[in-house]
């Protein structure tokens, strides 16, 4: 069975049924030390892409990075086998939409929403269709939107769980914040927790 790491702020790592590990916009906690089969970043803000963290890499590992994730404007959809990743938009007043990116992560028959760095979109409201199993949303209400938008987000998305992330910039988490944001199926994590991806 798939497992989420959620590491603090904006990072998190995905292992796979078989074993393959995705990391997702490298930074905040601990949990760097399993191989890399894949990387994600999300834009080149330093909270989110310090790949150097990673202790080591597979032969074959895949970096995707905002400048793979949109090609001639258009945001791009990646087949690794054993999992597939799909970028979508993000942006808002502090992030260039077209220098930043979400993603939508396939793994196990398991779909995972990473916001990443945003306010609402209007894709959003297109996401309900994709039937997403985790959604995680960005609420730090300083550099991104803050908990009531980000709650206004996880109902148009309508994913089976909501997990607020990205909660106060310097902090890997805050539960606080974390218990103000509404959602239907809200599933609180806090920095370190590990949970199986059912």
């Amino acid at each position: 069975m798939a497992k989420l790491l959620y590491q603090g702020h904006g990072s998190f790592r995905i292992t796979s049924s078989e074993e393959k590990v995705i990391y997702v916009d490298p930074y905040a906690g601990d949990g760097y030390d399993l191989e890399a089969n894949l990387i994600l970043v999300s834009h080149q803000h330093g909270d989110h892409n310090q790949v150097n963290l990673i202790a080591s890499k597979s032969a074959d590992c895949v970096l995707i990075t905002e400048r793979e994730a949109i090609r001639d404007g258009s945001h791009q959809l990646f087949d690794l086998g054993f999992a597939q990743v799909e970028a979508v938009y993000a942006g808002n007043k502090n992030h260039d939409p077209a220098q930043c990116v979400g993603y939508l992560i396939t793994v196990d028959g398991v779909v995972i929403y990473a916001s990443c760095d945003t306010s609402m979109t209007e894709q959003m409201a297109d996401l309900a269709s994709r039937k997403i199993d985790y959604a995680l949303f960005c609420c730090d209400g300083m550099f991104n939107m803050g908990v009531a938008e980000a709650s206004e987000c996880a109902a148009l998305v309508g994913a089976r769980y909501s997990i607020p992330y990205h909660m106060a910039p310097g902090k890997l988490f805050d539960q606080q914040i974390a218990e103000q944001f509404q959602a239907a199926g809200r599933l609180i994590l806090a920095d370190g927790e590990e949970i199986e991806l059912t």
